[in-house]
């Protein structure tokens, strides 16, 4: 199979770590060629706190990827979210040469770049500089600016800001991984992509993605980004709660959220029990699932109410800045049962629920990726098929003897040739090889070719080792 136009996606999540590896088919559909998926054991509200965790965690995700699709997996495009992403709007402009000529993509990059030279404060670093609306000449709300003529060239920029240690945290786990960081997009942008409809977006719309760990916001009007934002707080806080209001491990409150969970506590009887077993032959314990939704009603709650503050900070009361379509919730948290409701409810806006699967291209109605749960995944993986470099995330997985030959080189760095037999066996003749010989009459013709292999062998070591030198000290 060709490995061009194949990219991958990788969601570094609190609870989980997704690797998707797919392309466009002819219908411009995702067609998935492989997944796989990692508890995630260093993450915590979308922060990397332990690097080496996060590492093996990725690489799990990774192989069980590889093995899924057949390819091995080079490079990836990650997400980032955590409390400590920010955004802000700004406004700046260009004077352009001459007016006469009319605008093009490199008047665009100027400005752009413009905005990449703001002083942030300290420790932060712009990850995303979107353009919202352009201006040409005090003419306002130009949507696409290419093709005309033009003087001043204006735009107003919505930024997202992420701090530089978390940003270089990632990628080094990335790295460290082996694999190739093609590209860091922000989480709830990705998830955008995957849920979202274009009419929706033009309309006004909150997307809402509830993980494990934080909560992240992304407002869309006419098409463009607004705002965007991170709360630290997700499905955890929940099960912590539930393990704390009934006396349980952290495994068992999941699991009664999972399947007993309501965000509604009108919903349950106070007589409806469910039995808990007990730890190391103790007696079950018994807990009332009115009070189960009890527990996760208030968490909940105050999860949607800073959403919605959120909201009312953008705006959206201003007819200007109407939100006709809503809010749409995913991630693994929309899937706790009334919870929708309890959205409409608090902030009395029209809410669904958002399913990657109007993307995804020949799976069944039940497949796992279907699920809310992956919508980052699935956008992050239509994020690395819109680039411009969509090479060099796969190639095609070696074969066994292959492998092998890969490993001898990669340990004694130099090629592995093919010769002719010989009457030499072969540990005497890589003995022969390796020590330095008096030439004879006999075999000076040969001496200077394996003269040459040697001094390579040992250039290359060391342009290799100095490399490895330069690179600690970069890290």
């Amino acid at each position: 199979m060709n490995t061009h136009r194949i990219a991958v996606g990788l969601d570094i999540g609190t609870t989980k770590i997704a690797v998707l590896v797919g392309r466009l088919d002819a219908h411009r559909k995702l067609e998935i060629l492989g997944h796989g998926t990692a508890p995630s054991m260093g993450v915590q509200r979308g922060v990397v706190v332990n690097i080496t965790q996060t590492i093996e965690s990725i690489q799990q995700a990774v192989e069980a990827a590889k093995i899924d699709c057949g390819f091995d997996i080079n490079g990836v495009v990650v997400g980032i979210a955590g409390q400590h992403i920010r955004s802000l709007q700004h406004s700046d402009y260009i004077t352009r040469v001459d007016a006469e000529e009319v605008i093009d993509e490199l008047d665009l990059e100027r400005l752009t770049e413009n905005v990449h030279k703001l002083a942030m404060m300290p420790g932060e670093e712009i990850i995303h500089v979107i353009p919202q609306e352009y201006k040409v000449d005090g003419q306002g709300d130009i949507k696409e600016p290419r093709g005309m003529y033009g003087a001043r060239l204006e735009a107003t920029f919505h930024i997202v800001v992420g701090q530089v240690t978390s940003i270089r945290n990632i990628a080094r786990c990335v790295k460290s991984a082996g694999l190739d960081l093609k590209a860091i997009n922000l989480e709830p942008l990705a998830s955008a992509e995957a849920v979202l409809s274009q009419e929706e977006k033009e309309a006004g719309v909150v997307l809402v993605d509830i993980g494990g760990g934080t909560t992240d916001i992304a407002i869309f009007k006419d098409g463009i980004i607004r705002h965007t934002a991170v709360i630290p707080y997700g499905g955890n806080i929940i099960t912590n709660d539930i393990k704390e209001g009934c006396s349980i491990i952290e495994k068992q409150a999941e699991q009664l959220k999972v399947k007993f969970g309501s965000a509604w506590p009108g919903e349950n009887k106070e007589n409806e029990i469910v039995s808990i077993p007990g730890l190391r032959g103790r007696d079950p314990k018994e807990i009332s699932l009115k009070t189960l939704s009890r527990i996760i009603h208030a968490r909940t709650t105050e999860i949607i109410n800073a959403v919605f503050t959120e909201i009312k900070n953008y705006g959206y009361d201003q007819p200007s800045r109407k939100l006709i379509a809503g809010v749409v919730i995913t991630g693994g948290g929309s899937q706790l049962k009334h919870v929708k409701q309890l959205v409409e409810y608090l902030t009395g806006m029209d809410t669904r629920i958002g399913y990657p699967n109007e993307h995804l291209a020949s799976l069944p109605s039940d497949h796992v990726l279907n699920s809310p749960m992956y919508a980052t995944a699935v956008g992050l993986l239509m994020k690395g098929l819109e680039g411009r470099d969509v090479e060099g995330f796969v190639r095609e997985a070696l074969t066994d003897v292959e492998a092998a030959h890969a490993v001898l080189e990669s340990s004694l760095d130099f090629q592995v040739v093919e010769t002719e037999p010989s009457a030499v066996s072969a540990p005497e003749a890589l003995v022969e090889a390796e020590l330095e010989t008096v030439p004879s009459a006999s075999s000076s013709a040969e001496q200077p070719q394996k003269t040459k292999a040697k001094g390579d062998f040992f250039k290359r070591w060391a342009d290799g080792f100095l490399k490895l030198i330069d690179d600690n000290d970069l890290n």
